[in-house]
This record gives C-alpha cells, structure tokens and sequence, in this order.
C-alpha cells in the first residue's frame, strides 16, 4: 500500500474512532422456535432500530405467483385482532418513531425506528403480525390496485425501469432472480387472499425470521423480551430455497427495444458469482476488486476513459458480493451527445477486458482499499445502517464479524490474480447487452 493511502486511512480511522467506542461487538442467538436473534449494542445515542427479515422474496416465487411477497408485505400493515387495520403505523408514529418495509428477490424486512424504552412495543407488535395477520379479500383487492399503480408508475411508464426489467429477463436466463420484485402485471391481475393467505402461512414462521436489534439495548434485556413476545410462536416446516445459481456459460445474449423517450440508454452485463455461489472466495473478493477498478471513485477506468473522453453522459455499475447466489456485473450508460449506442458499447466493452490482458496498478488497488475502509467505518455511523448490514450478513449466511476482515481480504488480491479472474469472468458468454433506443430522442 501506498504511503499516501496508509496515511489517509490512518487518519480517517482516528477522526472516526471515537464514535465507535460505544459500541460492542454483535452477539447473536437462537429461541427453541427457531427464531434467530442478532443484537449490535450501540450506546451513542438513546435510540433502537427493530428489523424482522424473512427470508423470502421474489425469488421464491413460482410462475403465476409473482408479486405476491412484495403484495403480502403491503397486507402486513392491515392489521390483526389486536391492532386494527391503520393502527400499526399510528401507534408507532405515536410514541415517536417511524416504521416502514421492503422487499427484494432475497427477503422482506419491516423495520421500526424508536427511542430506546419502545422496544417491548416494538417487539411485540412485530410478533403480534407474525401470526394473526388479518388477509381480509377485500382489503387484499384494495391493495392489490395499490401494487398494480405503483408497477405502472415505476416501471411500465419508465422507459429505463421497464428496459431494465427486460435486461434482467436476458442476463438471468435460467435462475429465479429475473422476476421483478413488484411482479408481473398478468399475475397480479390473478392473485388472490388466498393465495396472499398460504404465502403467509408458509414463509411467516419464527424459524424463517431473523430479528436485528441496534441500540441503546442490553442483549440479555433483549433476549428476555423476545422469549416473553416470539417464544411460544410453533416452528413449522418451510420449503427448500434455490441456491441462485446460474447457467455457467448460457452465451452471449442481446436485445434491442424502441420505447418513447428522451433519453437513450444501454445495459451490460456479466454474469458473476458473489460470495455465497463462487467455487473460491478469492474469486469473489477478486470480482469485488475488478469492479471498483472499473467503477468507483472519479480516479476509476471507466469514467477517465469513457464519461471524460466524452463516450458517455452519464455510467452506473454495480456488483453484489453479499448477493444470495450468483449475480452480476453490471454496467448502465447514457450515451454523450453525438454517440451511438453502438459506440458506446465498444467504447464500455474496451476497458472490460483489457483488464485479461494487462495487470492492475497497486495505486488503482490502493484506492479501491480505502473506499471500502470508509464505507466499512461510515456505515457504523447509523443505526439502521448497522442493522441493514447484520441482517443482509445472517440473511445469505457469512459471519457477523465478516465487515470487519473484509478489507484484509481483499488486501491480499494479487494483480496477477485479478488478471486470472478477468480472463475466466469477462467472457462473451457470460455477456448481456440491451440498447434501449427511444422515440423522441435525437440521438
């Protein structure tokens, strides 16, 4: 490492540390139901964060089914015979804190946000819906109109989210992963409360939960609070989860689609493994470091060789390594005035895979090394941020310590070893590319 770098972090780390020394390292447990505990003690301010995270999401769902964990979370807010539908949010609104929920392909999590003596409240509300729920049709019907307008507005009549949707149909030609969380509209037109009924009746059980609990909390004070609210909640069976993984070599794949618009766009992608589905874990982290080389910080390749030599408008990328299965590289660009979509993607596919052929510099490393030892220190500083980070660690099954080792893995990546990687992981028949051109557009 650089001697520039090493003092750059050095001095981060002691203008950061200080914030940290409230809190101590996560601890975790197990009820006899099932029901998975994290607990991250952090005493800084008098404040708790509450997430359940159920481990299913949109890649559980069968054909026909889709939609149903992100409209099944929507009906979680319509109350049970305890708290009457519109009174979740109230009560919490009440004693000053806020709620909320979401969905991905991999889990739906509701969370909770409150002064530090709400937490009884907190947990008993959430053990209260996961099991007497209320899936009432009508309520269902009515809600199901609310998921099929948030689809129209955020995807049907957004020319890049609806291409985007149809990218990961391309790049995910085997794996569960290419439904859209929202779901497609010709299955949300068939759903029903009974089907809303059985998704909740399979995956709601205390043995598929994990519950997260950042703050000004004692763990032994937590733990009796979840034994007193979640512990004589039955386990039942669940069903086995795909693994996510993907066709090791499906071929290149293309699509071009004309929607109306203003602006042109391009989607790449190739199709990688994370942590959780790479033979090695040194692929992965090698992966993680590829990606920041080509995409992370003004310094990076991608946006000295293509956004400043005036390719590109505008480039986003992103690769998952926490992702639950084998996931992507992807890239999405905006072509810069006078450039065709085709020039575009000679112009993003050049510096891809020169990384086979030549060794990264140890100053491009370097840097990528202390975007994520800030990001790793940074993400202690919230709460909410903390727990996000301990649930996605117990949701796809690596250690609650793994943050804290994650730069010394990547660390220990060679330049020849990032060479090796690109040239097994940048191959054409790992590739995906969508030219979305767009009526209006004068490009």
């Amino acid at each position: 490492m650089s001697v520039a770098w090493r003092f750059a972090w050095m001095t981060l780390l002691a203008v950061l540390s200080p914030a940290l020394m409230a809190q101590s390292e996560a601890v975790q447990f197990r009820l006899d139901n099932g029901l998975r505990v994290v607990v991250q003690p952090d005493s800084r301010a008098p404040v708790v964060v509450t997430q359940v995270w159920y481990q299913v999401g949109s890649a559980d769902e069968p054909p026909g089914l889709t939609g149903i964990s992100h409209v099944l979370e929507h009906m979680m807010f319509k109350g049970t015979p305890t708290v009457p539908a519109g009174e979740f949010s109230r009560v919490v609104a009440h004693m000053g804190g806020d709620d909320n929920a979401f969905t991905t392909d991999n889990y739906t999590v509701y969370y909770q946000n409150h002064v530090a003596d709400r937490l009884p409240l907190a947990l008993e509300m959430e053990a209260d819906r996961m099991q007497h729920a209320i899936i009432d049709p009508k309520a269902f019907a009515s809600e199901l109109q609310v998921v099929m307008e948030e689809r129209r507005l955020r995807t049907d009549d957004n020319p890049q989210a609806l291409a985007y949707e149809r990218f990961q149909l391309l790049a995910f030609p085997s794996s569960s992963q290419r439904s859209p969380t929202v779901g497609w509209m010709s299955d949300l037109e068939q759903l029903s409360a009974d089907d809303a009924q059985r998704w909740y009746t399979t995956w709601y059980v205390p043995n598929n939960a994990i519950l997260v609990v950042v703050g000004d909390v004692d763990p032994q004070q937590v733990k009796a609070l979840a034994e007193r609210y979640f512990g004589d909640i039955a386990a039942r069976d669940v069903p086995r989860r795909s693994t996510g993984r993907e066709l090791v070599a499906a071929g290149e794949r293309r699509l071009k689609m004309t929607l109306p618009g203003q602006v042109p766009s391009l989607f790449i992608g190739f199709n990688w493994p994370s942590l959780s589905s790479a033979i090695g874990a040194q692929d992965a982290y090698a992966l993680r470091l590829l990606a920041g080389v080509l995409d992370e910080g003004i310094s990076a390749r991608l946006e000295r060789q293509v956004v400043r030599a005036g390719k590109a408008a505008a480039i986003r990328s992103g690769y998952d390594i926490m992702a639950r299965g084998d996931t992507l590289f992807n890239i999405t660009a905006i072509p810069a005035k006078g450039q065709t979509l085709d020039e575009l993607e000679a112009s993003l596919l050049a510096p891809v895979r020169a990384l086979r052929d030549e060794l990264v510099s140890p100053a491009e490393i370097d840097r990528v090394l202390a975007n994520v030892v800030a990001q790793s220190v940074f993400v202690r500083d919230q709460v909410d941020d903390q727990a996000q980070l301990l649930g996605r660690l117990a949701s796809n099954h690596l250690p609650l310590d793994w943050a804290n080792g994650y730069a010394d893995q990547l660390k220990r990546i060679t330049p020849e070893q990032l060479r090796d990687v690109a040239r097994r992981y940048i191959q054409d028949d790992r590739l995906s590319i969508l030219q979305l051109r767009v009526t209006g557009a004068q490009r």
